[in-house]
């Protein structure tokens, strides 16, 4: 009778991607009125265990869920950082080529919206002298890029 009374409790806490398992080898004891009316305290704790394992699965899988949100938010936004110098040029054609080549690798413009914003950048903080200059060096670099990524 020793042995067996030994062998009583928690033998294995059995894992699964959905739900955890504690597993008890209590035997059943002898049928007796009292026995029948009150769980044993081994089924209270089994049953504890188990309501404990079911809520640290919710919340982590409500975590992964609220993670997984806030990935597809950042991946939504996108902040450019563009800083204007006045600089004196000997060949605007080619500085303003540079420039442009330079803020659309660097920031990895594609999106229709994003270079429409940076043409009207380019536009708003350069004289009217440059516009034509701009519009052309900015067409030609738009079509190159479209060259290189087909």
């Amino acid at each position: 009778m020793k042995t067996s009374k030994q062998q009583r409790g928690c033998k294995a806490l059995c894992c699964s991607s959905n739900r955890f398992s504690v597993s008890s080898s209590e035997e059943a004891e002898s049928s007796s009125s009292a026995s029948d009316r009150f769980p044993s305290v081994s089924t209270l704790a089994h049953a504890m265990v188990q309501e404990r394992l079911d809520q640290m699965i919710r919340e982590k899988l409500e975590a992964r869920h609220v993670e997984r949100k806030r990935e597809k938010r950042r991946e939504g936004t996108k902040f450019v950082v563009m800083l204007a110098t006045e600089k004196c040029s000997y060949d605007p054609r080619e500085d303003f080529r540079e420039s442009m080549m330079e803020m659309i690798t660097v920031n990895r413009l594609q999106d229709a919206k994003d270079l429409r914003s940076l043409l009207n950048y380019y536009m708003s903080m350069n004289s009217e002298e440059y516009h034509s200059l701009i519009l052309e060096i900015f067409h030609e670099v738009c079509t190159n890029l479209f060259l290189i990524i087909m």
